[in-house]
């Protein structure tokens, strides 16, 4: 999976209702969904998500996810053959809709005369961009229109949403989705750098359910390797050379301590300042 799937997946995947709000037109009690990414056979094509009501609800609708962040000239001829195929191999699938998360229904998608009945009476469209101007808009549907701010916007817009839901129990959720589109968006980026961004703390960022699930700690890891490597050589500038049981103490710390110890060794004057805050902080 590329970046964007996975963030998508990572959103429905353990908490698949999270979609309810985005579909104020489904009944007030709607819930019980079950998510899953199936493949599609013949060409191996995953679909975003699918969203299947609990057996005891056949009023409810299956609800087939579509993200699609760029216009795609192809895209609605695509998805209509897609949806085709997937109501085929699903035989329990009766009652169903596509919902598409996308910036502006106003792009390029393709002819969509081919497919008019399909586009007019199947398709929900959710559009990411208006939801951003809309301070009415679901916190998670604003949310997601992180994905197209540009990176001189974002700090202000992060921090607006946060103050939104500040207090309420939305606010851990959105915390989480900020930090993932962060790493999305911006993987090659120093873990402070993204947390400036999304105006987030280092120890919350690197402990969010997103960061760890969706991406793995290899980041977090990396990070620390290049925190230790600067930071190893810094004190060998300020200190003197290090002994190999230093520098195995040194490497091994996590990230946030290496970050005390880089701040810290700008008050070194040798050695014995170093010792005293390893025998202090490990």
């Amino acid at each position: 999976m590329v970046a964007s799937d996975k963030l998508f997946y990572w959103l429905f995947q353990n908490q698949p209702d999270r979609i309810l709000p985005l579909l104020p037109d489904l009944p007030p009690d709607a819930r019980g969904y079950t998510f899953s990414a199936p493949v599609l056979k013949e060409r191996e094509y995953r679909l975003d998500g699918l969203f299947l009501p609990p057996p005891e609800r056949p009023d409810l609708p299956a609800l087939i996810l579509e993200a699609q962040m760029a216009a795609d000239g192809g895209f609605l001829r695509r998805l209509y053959a897609e949806t085709a195929r997937l109501v085929q191999q699903e035989p329990t699938i009766h009652h169903w809709r596509v919902v598409v998360l996308c910036p502006s229904r106003q792009l390029n998608f393709g002819d969509p005369a081919p497919v008019a009945e399909f586009v007019e009476q199947r398709l929900q469209w959710i559009e990411l961009l208006s939801a951003a101007a809309n301070p009415t808009a679901p916190a998670l549907v604003q949310a997601l229109a992180l994905l197209l701010q540009s990176e001189q916007e974002l700090p202000a817009t992060t921090s607006a949403l946060r103050a939104r839901v500040a207090g309420s129990s939305q606010a851990a959720e959105i915390d989480d989705v900020i930090a993932a589109i962060l790493v999305s968006r911006f993987n090659g980026r120093s873990i402070r750098e993204l947390c400036a961004m999304g105006g987030i703390t280092l120890e919350d960022f690197t402990q969010s359910v997103a960061y760890r699930e969706i991406f793995g700690r290899g980041e977090a890891q990396g990070e620390a390797r290049g925190e230790a490597k600067v930071t190893l050589r810094q004190l060998s500038r300020r200190c003197g050379p290090l002994n190999a049981e230093q520098e195995s103490v040194i490497r091994s710390l996590p990230l946030e301590r290496l970050e005390g110890l880089a701040e810290a060794l700008l008050d070194f004057e040798g050695m014995a300042d170093l010792n005293a805050w390893l025998t202090v902080n490990t």
